[in-house]
């Protein structure tokens, strides 16, 4: 398996910040040195270093101050370790892909059924659930506004194993979700309106609509982390 294109050499560069970590060239609180500096030192584009250095800063690995440079935080190594090691081994692992098979399969139904039974009052806050995240929600606060959407759809289904089972699926896909929040581009514009429109197909009390809109959303994530992330080789 391999990522592919920029996402490869994205990973290239966490892994070596990731290795000065480790090798105690830079602690928990250590200021990295200059952009261009790092990026001939390290033999890397500018362009992948400020990729990594992003994707790090949203996990809190690396703490960007604006005007004065970006930190390693002050977190103990082996968190520091844990935050990045998912990032560097996640293009490695299909595993992910298994639960989103079965995220596919469960949720969809899920909210269909959730068209037929879920209260009305409780469609209507779905709503103002989504406008909570305003109009440039950060990817962090999108994944836990997703999780919660997602749990609350299919408590509404009323059936409380199957919500069970939704939310130890939907869980293990949370980082697979921040990642493409980080590096596919318009991906939390999409989400956002994919999720409109599922809420609307529950207040039009639609579930062929509601089961075909949650399909996609899912189809989505999936298809992405399929073609992206773990191609086979």
């Amino acid at each position: 398996m391999k990522g592919l294109g920029t996402m490869s050499v994205t990973d290239d560069a966490i892994e070596a910040i990731k290795q000065m970590i480790v090798d105690g060239e830079l602690r928990p609180g250590d200021r990295l040195p200059r952009e261009a500096d790092l990026a001939d030192r390290l033999g890397l584009s500018r362009n992948s270093l400020r990729e990594a250095v992003r994707a790090l800063s949203l996990i809190h690995v690396l703490d960007v101050r604006q005007g004065d440079g970006t930190y390693v935080t002050s977190l103990e190594p082996a968190l520091l370790m844990d935050a990045m090691g998912f990032v560097v081994d996640f293009h490695r692992d299909d595993t992910v892909l298994q639960f989103l098979e079965v995220r596919r399969i469960l949720e969809p139904e899920a909210t269909a059924m959730a068209a037929l039974t879920m209260p009305k009052h409780d469609i209507d806050e779905l709503a103002v659930l989504l406008d909570s995240l305003g109009d440039r929600p950060t990817v962090e606060q999108l994944v836990v506004n997703d999780l919660e959407f997602h749990h609350r759809i299919a408590a509404g289904s009323g059936n409380q194993v199957l919500c069970s089972f939704v939310d130890s699926v939907s869980g293990r896909t949370q980082r697979a979700r921040t990642w493409r929040g980080i590096t596919q581009e318009a991906a939390v514009e999409r989400t956002l309106t994919e999720h409109r429109a599922i809420q609307r197909a529950l207040s039009d009390r639609q579930p062929d609509v509601a089961r075909a809109w949650a399909t996609v959303h899912i189809a989505g994530v999936e298809q992405w982390i399929r073609q992206t992330l773990v191609e086979q080789i």
